[in-house]
């Protein structure tokens, strides 16, 4: 992999993104803080919320740095991706403002909020069948049938790039940082995190939900697994990591410190607190680290939760937190 320059990342898709703000995981009501913290309001514990990020998920930094980086053929053919859906939105709505023909495939369980966003930016969706990995395989396809340009989820160095952005953010809004609590999926967001501040000395914690955890599993295995896809309210972290893994495998495996597992009920729970304690809109996959932290997780030192997405369906909100 190439020499990975979050700097310039950042620098290259300050115009596409938002700087998100933090809030103390202590004091709800605060005022959001959008750049450093004041010595007199510091907390043991914030959350960076990347779910008020353009498009409602980190996505959209990986998916920025990479399309920016095309070439001009690449533009003119058309880009295809695979997601579980926040990949998809940011991909077509990075598309749409550069112009660029946007393909989405997507497994069929995927949030009804989140194709409505797709679709009215502009993007051809394609439901590819019941598994993450159907969709992928169609994603692939059509590229090389259709001559499109592949944009990862995760596994691609631009957007791991663009992705650990977020850690430069972090770096310069919350002094201190000690530790870094972050969701785990294909590990696109906890490798550029982790790469982006562990030479600052920053721990990596990164959480797994117990029916998404096929990275986990193959980091345990030591290889790419293929695990069926499980119903789950963290459906953003579903899916699998690729048999051709290239670079996230082993990239989590080097950067992270320690890896939590939560269940169910603690993701429900932790949905919940944030709508109703903080007044934040957070998806499941989104809420894993408020989870690790409601089932007794304890950061070691000042600590930064990464509220990753908030693209929940208004009617799953409503069966959580009403």
């Amino acid at each position: 992999m190439r020499e990975l320059d979050f700097d310039a990342a950042l620098e290259r898709i300050r115009g596409l993104v938002w700087r998100t703000p933090l809030i103390p995981v202590s004091a709800p009501n605060a005022d959001r803080v959008g750049h450093s913290v004041p010595a007199a309001r510091q907390s043991d514990a914030w959350l960076k919320l990347e779910s008020l990020q353009r498009t409602g998920s980190f996505k959209i930094r990986g998916a920025a740095n990479r399309l920016l980086g095309l070439t001009p053929a690449e533009r003119a053919r058309g880009v295809v991706a695979v997601s579980s859906g926040n990949h998809g939105r940011a991909v077509a709505e990075v598309a749409r403002i550069l112009g660029i023909r946007a393909t989405i495939c997507v497994p069929d369980w995927a949030d009804p909020s989140k194709l409505r966003s797709i679709r009215a930016a502009g993007a051809r969706l394609i439901r590819a069948g019941p598994s993450y990995d159907e969709a992928d395989e169609r994603a692939a396809g059509l590229a090389v049938a259709e001559g499109l340009t592949r944009v990862h989820p995760f596994d691609d160095a631009d957007v791991i790039e663009g992705q650990g952005t977020v850690g430069l953010e972090l770096a310069e809004q919350l002094p201190g940082l000690g530790e870094v609590i972050v969701p785990l999926s294909g590990g696109g967001l906890v490798a550029g995190i982790g790469l982006a501040l562990k030479r600052r000395g920053v721990r990596v914690v990164a959480v797994s939900a117990q029916r998404a955890s096929v990275m986990l599993k193959s980091l345990e295995a030591g290889r790419p697994l293929r695990i069926p896809d499980e119903e789950t309210i963290a459906s953003a972290l579903s899916g699998g990591i690729g048999d051709d893994n290239r670079l996230t495998l082993q990239l989590v495996r080097e950067v992270v410190d320690e890896y939590i597992v939560v269940e169910e009920d603690d993701i429900r729970a932790a949905v919940r607190s944030a709508f109703r304690d903080h007044h934040l809109v957070v998806e499941g996959g989104g809420a894993v680290g408020l989870a690790a932290l409601a089932s007794g997780y304890r950061p070691r030192g000042r600590a930064a939760v990464i509220v990753s997405g908030g693209n929940i369906d208004a009617p799953a909100l409503a069966a959580v937190a009403g």
